[in-house]
């Protein structure tokens, strides 16, 4: 089969289809090209089966689209390098169906986020009786190249971050099982909120929840996993760090009076990370906690307090720090401080995961003084 070019271009199109020209002049300007093929005649031109061009539109998060002329020259370049990368033994064919599908799951929200808020401010009609399309081409025609490249700028950025973490670890098995620090953060009564509030207010809400946490994260040297509206999941190399994180998003939250209170679960162990995602029962472990935190406290389990304790970033008890103080003080050398306090909780079954010993972490601001 040959491909049908005796098209006349994107009207015929638009009249076939019953398209909105406007729109497919939009699709046009961001793809870079005319639609060509059908996704056989697509899949045929790339060198790849059916089948295979399938499984890889789909995990792209693309819709079935049956033989619609719709594809362009990039759809089958795309196809073409995913299989190339098979055929080469770089990846295996489950390896590159889950490279197109973190990658398409990632910048779905992404252009999802891009069109819903930021173009959408940017394309309100200047004149009465132009359309959002109308206004939306010219912008989106400005803005198109420096958005890719910097798209392109942060996932470079991105990806060296982690290639430096996982070269940092000890062995490989790390590399897909690792010893993290994970954390939950909830608002308090946020069911309670989407009854009260319109959806407006609570767009604005969310929102600001969601970039008070991914910058604070951020800042303090954490990864934020993902954002679920009323709760953000991060993960951080180390102890120290995620604690500092926890509590400092509780004050934060406190300091602000449009926002409902938090609560934090947080626990410290062996996680599998995947397609960008943490999983494990370290991270149930800490969605646990974070359901039975008290408001605007933290908790965290047995392995994340002795990990503080080891670390000497925490006493093991108020007592021990005291003594710690008074010999230093004795021998004339710097008494111990330590960042942050913890104290057993009761023992309490958690659905699935047997009895565990919550503690609750606080800040400790100076260390006690020696009777």
């Amino acid at each position: 089969m040959t491909v049908d070019d005796t098209g006349s271009g994107e009207g015929a199109d638009a009249a076939d289809s019953g398209e909105d020209p406007l729109a497919l002049r939009l699709e046009g300007l961001i793809l870079g090209a005319e639609r060509r093929y059908t996704p056989f005649q697509a899949a045929r031109s790339a060198g790849v089966s059916m089948e295979l061009a399938s499984r890889f539109w789909r995990a792209m998060g693309f819709a079935d689209i049956g033989q619609a002329k719709a594809l362009t020259e990039a759809d089958v370049l795309a196809l073409r390098r995913l299989a190339g990368l098979v055929e080469a033994g770089l990846l295996s064919e489950a390896m590159a169906v889950q490279v197109a599908r973190s990658t398409g799951q990632t910048t779905a929200r992404l252009a999802e986020w891009q069109m819903d808020s930021f173009l959408e401010g940017l394309t309100e009609p200047p004149e009465p009786g132009m359309t959002r399309t109308e206004v939306t081409y010219p912008i989106v025609e400005l803005l198109l190249p420096e958005l890719e490249e910097f798209l392109v700028y942060v996932w470079r950025r991105q990806l060296a971050a982690s290639a430096g973490r996982v070269v940092q670890s000890a062995d490989d098995e790390e590399m897909v099982d690792r010893r993290l620090a994970v954390g939950f953060a909830d608002l308090v009564g946020f069911t309670r909120l989407t009854r009260r509030m319109e959806e407006e207010e609570l767009g604005e809400l969310v929102e600001a929840f969601e970039t008070t946490a991914a910058d604070l994260v951020a800042a303090r040297g954490g990864r934020l996993i993902k954002t679920l509206g009323d709760e953000v999941l991060y993960a951080a190399d180390d102890a120290g760090t995620a604690a500092d994180i926890a509590l400092r998003l509780v004050e934060t939250m406190a300091h602000d009076e449009t926002m409902p209170e938090l609560r934090v679960g947080m626990a410290f162990g062996t996680v599998t990370t995947r397609m960008g995602d943490v999983f494990g029962t370290t991270v149930n472990l800490a969605s646990r906690l974070t359901s039975i935190a008290p408001r605007d406290a933290v908790l965290v389990d047995s392995a994340f307090a002795e990990e503080l304790i080891r670390s000497g970033e925490a006493p093991a008890s108020e007592a021990e720090a005291a003594e710690a103080v008074a010999t230093a003080e004795k021998e004339g050398e710097e008494p111990p401080t330590y960042r942050f306090a913890l104290q057993p909780m009761w023992q309490r079954p958690v659905r699935g995961l047997g009895v565990v010993e919550p503690w609750l972490l606080t800040r400790r601001e100076a260390p006690p003084a020696t009777p």
